[in-house]
This record gives C-alpha cells, structure tokens and sequence, in this order.
C-alpha cells in the first residue's frame, strides 16, 4: 500500500485549506518515494483506484476528481472529518 504524508501547496498558498492550491503530494510505499504531482496522481488513480490512502487515521483513500474547470486533482474519500484529510497532512 502507498501512502501520502505531506503536501506542497501552490507558491503563496502555503496555509491555504483548498484541495485545488495543493501542488504535488509525498507518496510512500512505491518503488520511487517523492513528491507527485496532482494530475500524475489523478492519472495513477483512474488506472488503479484504491492504492493510495492518506497517512492519517482513519487512512480514508485517495480519490481522483475533476474540478469545475476541468482540473485534474486528488482528494481523500469522505469520512468524519469536516475537511479533507489530505489537508492536514504536514506541509513543505
């Protein structure tokens, strides 16, 4: 299983709680650990859903999504949390 465990939001966006401001995500568990960038991610997502959960209890998985202007991006599958888990994830 591969798992985020931190972001890099947009530059000037750093405390910024929009999914869409997230610039790339660190994903462990794979062959080659780093930061990927959102539409990777989506792309990776669409051909193997369910591969990738958020490092965060209770380790919702992540979800490809389309924003309204048709940008590819991640986000985490809805649970109790009133905001995505992705967001609280440590940035850089």
């Amino acid at each position: 299983m591969m798992y985020a465990t931190k972001i890099k939001m947009q530059q000037g966006h750093y405390t910024s709680q929009n999914l869409l401001e997230i610039d790339s995500i660190y994903i462990e568990g794979c062959t080659n650990p780093g930061f990927f960038k959102k539409a990777v991610l989506y792309d990776h997502l669409k051909k193997n859903p369910g591969t990738i959960k958020v490092n965060i209890s209770p380790y919702p998985a992540v979800v490809p999504a389309i924003s309204p202007k048709g940008e590819k991006y991640v986000r985490s599958a809805p649970n109790d949390h009133t905001y995505d888990n992705l967001l609280d994830l440590p940035r850089e």
